[in-house]
């Protein structure tokens, strides 16, 4: 007999809209007073909890706990939690869908029906990750590069497809349709769930493998970013076992000052977080200054959610929510129940009635000022008048290579070269610009941002500005939409006249998949030892992501990108020195303050020229792809996959190969080696690169052997679908900092007892013919950054059993926990430093249980993961 809700008899209740009549789960219902008063995020888990009482996993005890939020918050109580569906991309898709297919191979080894491993909540997967900057510049740009790009993924992009329509609620966005986050929020995302068998609303809630999920928070939706390991898990029907969290309130006030924007703040706003500390913390904004604030304007801030260490940045439903909805294209229908539903819960916005927070912080608006983020890292917030001093400083630094140090030595400083691009020499210095680029969700889907980089080209372009030669400029935006209001304004001939051209819509360089520079200007860079400069308009700058020959990576606002390409140097002081000369007026300079739109010249021309109708055409046919994909065949068998072992792209894992019906609930480990001692802000960057695979490296040596020629090596991140590329490729950022070898950076370590150094790989390998189990070293914030599950797999494969850390981001921790890696934590003020014994260049085998006075998570003794040794 299928299980009751106990809530059904109390608070399943109707309403109408729209002529129509909705079931739905009523907060007010309970009658508890407790509820008005919790944050507007919570009773979103709330809602959840209730509809899904007693039906699933969720019991009334869940329930209680979230009415309960505000003794429960300090208590570190945990609830499970349904998501109402699943986002991907295609990096972190294919790994997510070969896991599925293998998860069918197990299942038929182990006498199941295969056809029974199906996504149970629906499952959408945008192919935008894989785009590169190969051409930029010119009008073919985004025919070439995705051509490339299609070329190189053809078999990962077969798969996918085959992977649409082996398994049940997959649905695939083809490659050059947009990217995920832009896409979740013009189309995909909901606000609120109809279920058409029940006839019921309820709230749209979703995880999904990107860390930046949470930009759909801006519209009004709980989602954030897990590991590829969870998300399959809730594709398969289970919850998420979380800890009910702490909610910071952030009160937003005041007004934009001139000339300040949305990327501005949440630059600022990144900085602040990260001071007051809003790791595993949800943020909910409330206050007077929210409602002078796009929804564009909030994804852009929720957009930055894993930047600023929180899980969520929420913003609550209001009328500006309700005005984007009908913009973008959904129905007068599910507007009109969105609203209604939202108002009979009582979560629609009210200022008058402020929720209780576990804390609160202040936005003044009008202290924002223009600024920029870098230079390794994303709060590090400088305003635009100190970015000159602060660069310098980083330069000229006798302190070792840190986050805001390049350790050069002092003979070097003054280091720089010429180089000859089409015709025209130029002098390359520290500082250069190389690569300035419009990129990635956080800015295109803001018009107001991307109408005032457009009006800045016009603006140049009028006084005869000309980007230098060796800058690479690319527009890569997030939709459609985007070339559509910018052609429709005239504005994007002025954007290519700067050689800002449409080079792809994915996510390009904020990934890393910025593409080769000009031979020439590579060389001089290296042999030079140049810390050049690269200016994006995206989330992330952490070092060796961008490029690997540009040190020094800023994140900026987009107007400020197309400034900073134009002056061709990071060090340039807007006030008092000219961004170039004007060749129609005997060449008087040019200063930026000449050439800024105003504020109200772009709300003009955002108003004038992103219309509705946009939105519907292009999304009338996100789904279609193009005829290269089309022409795309697939597998006629869809219950299995059908694994070809030539394939350097798909592979089956080994991770189901062993697996029983009967696994074992407790580990322990004895006898291990350190196979690498790291610092603070180890990155999933550091640990799992998404960028190009150095002709150096274990994987192209692998690559080589499977007689893949280097022109084809394409991204680790395109590779994610092979565990024994993955494997090879974990820790192979060039710019790992290992102490065990240090001075020296690079992805190498020293294997013992011989003490020889190798390549991470190639000294773990050892380890695991010898069967000797690893432990990693690492200081605070170990695997911020993307969500990559093969940070985690990785390591797993490599055989790490424990990684002992300062303190973790959140979904790396839940990564490795659900990889079997044990992620522990050192005494509060204590790390490897305090402990003089323990000598890491001559140590001996270590016993964990013996090694130190450790933290481990709760959660892993409550379920069994470990012994209680361990505790």
């Amino acid at each position: 007999m299928a299980a009751k809700n106990p809530f059904d008899s109390t608070a399943l209740k109707s309403l109408e809209s729209h002529g129509k009549t909705y079931n739905y789960y009523s907060l007010p219902s309970l009658n508890d007073s407790r509820v008005e008063s919790l944050p507007y995020c919570i009773r979103v888990l709330l809602e959840s909890a209730v509809r899904n009482c007693e039906v699933s996993p969720i019991t009334k005890q869940d329930v209680e706990t979230i009415c309960n939020w505000r003794q429960a918050q300090s208590e570190q109580k945990e609830i499970l939690f349904k998501p109402a569906r699943v986002i991907l991309q295609d990096f972190t898709g294919v790994p997510a869908v070969v896991d599925l297919a293998a998860m069918r191979d197990a299942c038929k080894r182990l006498g199941g029906d295969p056809k029974k491993i199906n996504p149970l909540v629906p499952v959408d997967l945008v192919i935008d990750h894989s785009v590169q900057v190969d051409k930029y510049g010119t009008p073919d740009s985004l025919e070439t590069n995705l051509q490339l790009e299609m070329s190189r993924n053809k078999e990962r992009f077969e798969f996918l497809k085959w992977g649409s329509k082996a398994f049940q609620n997959l649905t695939i966005v083809p490659p050059g349709a947009g990217i995920v986050h832009q896409v979740n929020l013009e189309y995909l995302s909901r606000c609120v769930f109809h279920e058409p068998k029940q006839n019921l609303l309820y709230f749209d809630s979703v995880v999904g493998t990107d860390s930046h999920t949470p930009m759909v928070n801006g519209l009004g939706i709980v989602a954030w970013g897990v590991g590829g390991i969870e998300a399959e898990s809730v594709m398969l029907g289970q919850p998420i076992s979380m800890v009910l969290p702490q909610v910071i309130g952030v009160e937003i006030t005041g007004k934009f000052p001139k000339g300040s924007n949305s990327t501005d703040l949440v630059i600022a706003i990144t900085a602040a977080l990260r001071k007051k500390g809003v790791v595993e913390k949800f943020v909910e904004y409330f206050g007077d200054g929210i409602s002078d604030l796009s929804v564009a304007d909030r994804a852009t801030i929720s957009n930055m959610s894993p930047e600023h260490g929180c899980t969520i940045s929420y913003f609550p439903i209001d009328d500006r929510t309700l005005d984007y909805l009908r913009l973008t294209g959904r129905t007068d229908e599910q507007v009109s129940y969105i609203e209604q539903y939202v108002k009979a819960q009582g979560l629609f916005y009210d200022k008058t009635r402020i929720p209780q927070y576990s804390d609160v912080i202040k936005i003044d608006l009008s202290t924002i000022i223009p600024c920029l983020a870098g230079p390794k890292r994303p709060h590090d917030y400088i305003p635009l008048t100190d970015v000159p001093k602060d660069f310098n400083a980083c330069l000229r630094s006798t302190q070792p290579a840190g986050f805001k140090t390049f350790a050069l030595p002092q003979s070097e400083l003054d280091h720089s070269a010429e180089v000859t691009i089409q015709g025209q020499t130029y002098t390359i210095r520290h500082g250069s610009v190389v690569i300035a680029a419009i990129t990635s969700c956080t800015n295109t889907s803001n018009p107001s941002v991307i109408m005032a980089s457009a009006l800045l080209a016009r603006n140049a372009n009028k006084l005869g500005l000309r980007v230098p030669g060796f800058v690479k400029t690319s527009l890569a935006p997030g939709s459609g939409v985007v070339t559509e209001y910018l052609r429709r304004s005239g504005l994007l001939k002025e954007m290519e006249a700067l050689n800002f051209n449409v080079v792809g819509y994915g996510c390009t360089t904020c990934i890393g998949n910025s593409g080769p520079l000009i031979d020439e200007l590579a060389e001089a860079i290296e042999k030079n030892n140049l810390v050049v400069a690269g200016v994006l308009s995206g989330n992330r700058n952490f070092e060796g992501r961008i490029h690997p020959h540009v040190k020094a990576n800023y994140l900026a606002s987009p107007p400020l990108v197309v400034a900073y390409a134009l002056a061709g140097r990071i060090d340039i002081n807007w006030e008092t020195d000219p961004i170039g000369t004007n060749p129609h007026n005997n060449n008087s300079p040019v200063f930026l303050r000449d050439i800024w739109p105003s504020d109200l010249e772009v709300e003009q021309f955002v108003k004038e020229n992103v219309l509705g109708s946009m939105f519907r055409e292009v999304y009338s046919k996100v789904t279609e792809g193009t005829e290269s994909w089309n022409q795309l065949t697939v597998s006629s068998s869809l219950d299995l996959y059908n694994w070809n072992e030539e394939s350097t792209y798909i592979h089956s894992p080994p991770y189901f190969t062993t697996m029983e019906r009967n696994v074992s609930s407790s580990i322990s480990f004895s006898s291990l080696r350190c196979l690498l001692r790291l610092g603070d802000s180890i990155t999933t960057d550091h640990i799992s690169p998404a960028s190009n695979i150095s002709i150096n490296s274990p994987a192209a040596r692998y690559l080589l052997s499977r007689n893949v020629p280097r022109s084809e090596f394409n991204s680790y991140g395109a590779r994610r679908g092979n565990d024994q590329v993955m494997c090879r490729g974990t820790f192979a950022n060039i710019r790992l900092a290992n102490e065990l070898i240090s001075p020296k950076i690079g992805p190498q370590t020293i294997f013992y007892p011989t003490e020889t150094v190798l390549d991470v790989w190639d000294a773990a390998e050892k380890y695991l013919a010898a069967g000797t189990g690893l432990i990693i070293l690492a200081g605070e914030q170990y695997g911020s950054g993307s969500s990559r599950d093969w940070a985690a797999k990785g390591v797993w494969m490599m055989g790490v059993k424990v990684v002992i850390a300062k303190s973790f981001e959140r979904i790396h921790r839940s990564n490795l926990v659900q990889f079997g890696v044990v992620p522990l934590e050192f005494k509060k003020g204590e790390g490897m430093v305090a402990h003089k014994d323990y000598n890491m260049r001559k140590h001996k085998d270590v016993d964990v249980p013996n090694l130190y006075v450790i933290k481990l998570m709760q959660s892993m003794v409550s379920r069994g993961y470990v012994k209680e040794q361990f505790s």
